[in-house]
């Protein structure tokens, strides 16, 4: 931690938002007062737009004009904490006081009226445990600065009115609720924490790999203090401030396990990604929690392809909740419980479909529960809690699922009990009373369709029809118009009359590379470097101005008009020719691009004859033992020789035949849900047959 530049003598400053707080006024106030009052103090430090002024200095202006607000010990704690300059390091001071406040009780007597040094504070430290001192001690200066020596004068001025660990918790939970600590990724309000873990049980090892500052743990800890049972926490997670606060705020229920003679062995925290640098590979626990980022696709996709902890399937780009979902079944041991929240989003988007049905019909999967909006701040949105436990391989799977919507529940009113009644009623076979919010169905009722995990649908529905059947009767007719448009889009065909095609010479794929009239593009870090493929050829390296750089300083070619994209893993190959909203872009991470002299080839002609059945078998190498996927090398295959022309006509009915195919999977989609709201219509009524009279 780095001294602030504030006055002369180093001491701390004030900004004109830190003066307004002192003075509990708004900030056009202080503005007002520098002009009328000439003895107001100047800016020591900042910019005109944004100075700052000595801390003390401003005080005693304030208290000698009686505009000094009487701040309480824990705001004025706080106060010095929120004006810490730099403001990039105010976690940093948290911290130091965090650890402050953990040793203050074991100071000697004749030191706790004086503030102890780094070194003092270590030395403590290391006597409740040696892992905590050496993760505070790449935080704190080898001496206080006279800022710093400020905010840790508050702070024991605090400790000495209140016990130290509810002195820490106040100041984390006004960092908690500020703009600085991006609240959602940093804290679990304790309502949702105290939900997840009632729904996960006790466990004597919990683990939460995204820990933020340790509301989840924290609670699991307390709670586990409170009712005597042993348990040991272990935490990860990628903000080194975050994961610092975390394990301060354990260290204060350990320090009262160890105060009391109780079970409870210090916890373990790391920092680190837990996707890309998993801290604990081979610990298995009782209870996984855990409130993950949602919606990051830089999550490590590529990087993580062939990783064993996808034993549901390999999770789409798209897909990170579903990535750290099996990462949790992966550390959860066999008849554990781990409880997560998700966005609701991740329970019918299509591209988990797969995943989803793998965590259902093996049993994994056991209840669902949608919360009421607003209850993770600043999100507004209502957010799942997905339960799992990990199955008994010689047992038979668990064929039933628990929804549980509490989207209506009015606020202030008390989750806990009656979601956990019915998770308990549900685990002990008592789930035969169901009501509109919670119902047990079974496995098949769920993999039918999409496999959509929200709620609401399993649950009666209550007020008016959700199902509107004049809507339903024109998506029945747009679903025929939709049909009609696909038979049409088939190209038309006829038995070959000549073998002249299957005849035709064939030109290598390399050869064209090597002679110019064919370009092979991927971007760079989609190959292994291992592969020798890879080495010696034209791949990666885009002709100039057809490429961009990226942060990182690698090329990523650009998609042109005409230009052929093939996945560079597959089942099989499916080659296209770029869309209109694909032209200009990057070329995808999971692509290989392939650029043709339009004076000598058809694009759509060469997609289609790249797309061949048999090509799977030439082109591709197997990517994973069992898995089916094959890495894809399309400089391997040779295409026909034809005349432009006779390209042409082929290349043409081969992209009929992609239209075909895109209509045929809209027509899947569209089909299966209109069969769900005609079935719901049936169901309730609003809808009958053209026979009932």
């Amino acid at each position: 931690m780095t001294p602030s530049r504030g006055s002369a003598g180093g001491g701390p400053t004030l900004t004109a938002s830190g003066i307004a707080r002192l003075a509990n006024v708004g900030r056009p106030a202080v503005s007002n007062w520098r002009r009328r009052y000439a003895d107001f103090p100047p800016p020591v430090a900042g910019t005109p737009g944004s100075p700052q002024f000595d801390a003390e200095a401003v005080e005693q202006w304030l208290r000698k004009q009686g505009k000094l607000h009487q701040a309480s010990p824990e705001q004025l704690a706080w106060r010095y904490i929120e004006n810490y300059q730099p403001a990039a390091q105010l976690e940093d001071a948290l911290v130091a006081c965090g650890a402050y406040l953990l040793v203050s009780k074991d100071l000697p007597g004749d030191k706790q009226d004086t503030l102890p040094t780094p070194k003092q504070i270590l030395t403590e430290l290391r006597a409740l445990d040696r892992d905590l001192a050496e993760l505070i001690g790449t935080v704190l200066p080898h001496r206080w600065t006279s800022q710093l020596a400020t905010v840790l004068r508050a702070a024991g001025q605090l400790s000495r009115e209140q016990e130290p660990e509810v002195a820490f918790e106040y100041l984390h939970n006004q960092y908690a609720n500020s703009a600085q600590s991006l609240s959602g990724l940093a804290n679990t309000p304790d309502g949702v924490a105290e939900l997840m873990l009632a729904l996960a049980g006790h466990g004597a090892v919990t683990l939460d790999f995204t820990s933020g500052t340790g509301s989840i743990l924290r609670l699991a800890a307390d709670r586990a203090l409170r009712e005597r049972v042993p348990i040991r926490c272990y935490g990860q997670e990628i903000k080194q401030q975050y994961a610092l606060i975390a394990l301060l705020r354990l260290a204060f229920v350990y320090q009262r396990a160890r105060s009391s003679d109780l079970p409870m062995a210090p916890p373990v925290m790391r920092v680190g990604d837990s996707l890309l640098a998993d801290a604990f590979p081979e610990l298995k626990a009782d209870v996984v929690v855990a409130n993950f980022p949602f919606g990051i696709h830089d999550w490590g996709h590529d990087q993580l392809t062939y990783d064993p902890r996808w034993v549901y399937g390999l999770p789409p780009r798209t897909e990170p909740e579903l990535a750290w979902v099996q990462h949790a079944l992966a550390h959860l041991r066999v008849g554990g419980t781990a409880a997560v929240l998700m966005p609701p989003a991740a329970a019918l988007r299509p591209a988990g479909r797969r995943i989803r049905a793998e965590l259902v019909r093996t049993g994994t999967l056991r209840a669902v529960v949608a919360l009421p909006p607003g209850l993770m701040p600043p999100a507004g949105i209502s957010l799942h809690i997905w339960v799992f436990t990990q199955p008994d391989p010689e047992k038979e799977a668990d064929d039933r699922l628990l929804f549980i919507d509490s989207t209506a529940a009015s606020p202030g009113s008390s989750l806990i009990q009656p979601i956990v009644k019915a998770w308990r009623d549900y685990l002990s076979g008592r789930d035969a009373s169901e009501s509109n919010v919670h119902r047990v169905v079974s496995a098949l009722q769920v993999l039918d369709g999409q496999v959509d995990l929200t709620p609401w649908r399993y649950l009666p529905q209550a007020g008016p029809l959700a199902v509107d059947p004049v809507r339903t009767l024109e998506k029945a007719r747009e679903f025929e118009m939709l049909i009609e448009q696909t038979r049409e889009s088939l190209p038309a065909i006829q038995e070959a009359q000549t073998t002249a095609f299957a005849r035709a010479p064939q030109a290598s794929l390399a050869d064209l590379i090597r002679s110019g009239s064919v370009i092979v593009h991927q971007r760079a870090g989609s190959r292994p470097r291992s592969d020798p493929a890879s080495r010696g050829s034209t791949i990666d390296v885009p002709a100039s101005g057809l490429a961009r750089t990226s942060a990182n300083g690698d090329v990523v070619p650009v998609v042109r008009h005409d230009d052929i994209l093939v996945p560079v893993t597959g089942h099989e190959i499916v080659a296209r020719v770029a869309t209109t909203e694909q032209v200009g872009e990057e070329l995808g991470p999971g692509l290989q691009l392939v650029r043709v002299d339009g004076t000598q080839f058809d694009p759509w002609f060469v997609a289609g004859v790249l797309s061949r059945t048999e090509n799977v078998r030439v082109a591709g190498r197997a990517s994973s033992a069992g898995s089916g996927m094959r890495r894809i090398d399309v400089r391997r295959l040779a295409i026909p020789v034809l005349s432009l022309a006779q390209q042409r006509v082929y290349g043409q009915a081969f992209r009929r035949l992609a239209v075909f195919e895109a209509k045929l999977r809209e027509v899947t989609a569209t089909g299966e849900t209109l069969a769900r709201e005609i079935n719901d219509g049936l169901a309730w009524g609003s809808l009958t047959t053209r026979d009932e009279r």
